[in-house]
């Protein structure tokens, strides 16, 4: 596989994850900044832009800029607008590879995303229809490629791209104030109170959304899944150690969490999440200089800062 198409489809899964995750962490969020004062706003608004990676325009900040910046702004990767954008544009330079469903529906996405109202009520339906949209894409990439290396380098993307994206919901925790609003983000209230079956709080709550081995979204899960598509990229028939960085560094992140056994988890929570979306960058990095050729023209899908 060329490594321009293999960078591709790598991006793919990125942005259509996080596309997905900004909107899951931004609709959580509005119905309490709707209803605080002016100042409130500012301060949850920075609080949310520095969580996420975006830098703020405006010295003066309040829902219309936090939308603009996480929702509307094409320019910006670290907006939803931005993401689908540029999934779009990484599947129109594989498009020899993808399917034709799977680039139709990111093709349908770009052109939907003028349909929305940029106010908060339309932010609602805007969040909503994005998760909708990226399942879909995520269901067509399963059911119509082959799960080759192709399938794969999608499946790494959006696996670092979800463990790095949770990390960043858990950090906002403080915002929310509350961990049903955080499991709810993340989809997995019903899945939580089924695996608990009695009474619960934060320390379960938090123990499900980066412990779960089964749960789809839970940090452990995706860095699970990262890990096993780089072992099927490039098998290792090794006695001792790895050579693929990348690996090495999900492993280690993988490992310290399923491993790391404490009675302060909450306290610790920031640190841990710190070293997850550490650990995720710095294994993107690995997997760049690996299989993808850094041409100054493709410079624009690079890691967010």
């Amino acid at each position: 596989m060329l490594s321009r198409i293999a960078e591709s489809l790598f991006w793919i899964g990125r942005y259509v994850e996080r596309a997905d995750g900004t909107a899951r962490i931004l609709d959580v969020h509005l119905e309490r900044m709707n209803q605080m004062s002016s100042a409130d706003q500012e301060l949850v608004a920075r609080r949310l832009l520095a969580v996420m990676g975006a830098v703020p325009e405006d010295e003066r900040l309040g829902i219309g800029q936090l939308l603009d910046a996480l929702a509307y702004d094409r320019g910006s990767p670290a907006s939803i607008a931005g993401a689908l954008g540029a999934a779009r544009e990484n599947a129109r330079r594989a498009r020899e590879t993808v399917s034709s469903g799977l680039w139709e529906c990111l093709n349908t996405t770009w052109y939907g995303l003028n349909q929305h109202r940029k106010d908060v009520v339309g932010t609602y339906r805007f969040c909503t229809w994005v998760g909708e949209r990226t399942a879909m894409v995520r269901g067509l990439s399963d059911l119509t490629m082959s799960h080759d290396e192709s399938w794969e380098f999608m499946v790494l993307g959006r696996s670092l791209e979800r463990a790095d994206m949770t990390s960043r919901m858990l950090s906002t925790r403080d915002v929310a104030n509350s961990w049903v609003t955080m499991l709810r983000c993340a989809g997995a209230y019903e899945s939580f109170l089924r695996n608990q079956r009695a009474a619960f709080g934060d320390e379960e709550a938090a123990e499900f959304l980066l412990l779960d081995r089964l749960f789809p979204r839970s940090i452990v899960y995706a860095l699970t899944e990262a890990e096993t598509a780089l072992e099927r990229l490039d098998p290792s028939n090794q006695r001792i150690g790895f050579l693929d960085d990348a690996r090495r560094l999900v492993g280690q992140a993988r490992s310290f969490l399923e491993f790391h056994q404490t009675a302060d988890l909450l306290d610790e929570l920031p640190e841990h999440m710190d070293r997850v979306q550490q650990a995720c960058a710095r294994a993107s990095d690995a997997i760049s200089r690996k299989y993808f050729s850094r041409a100054e023209s493709l410079e624009w899908v690079g890691e967010l800062s």
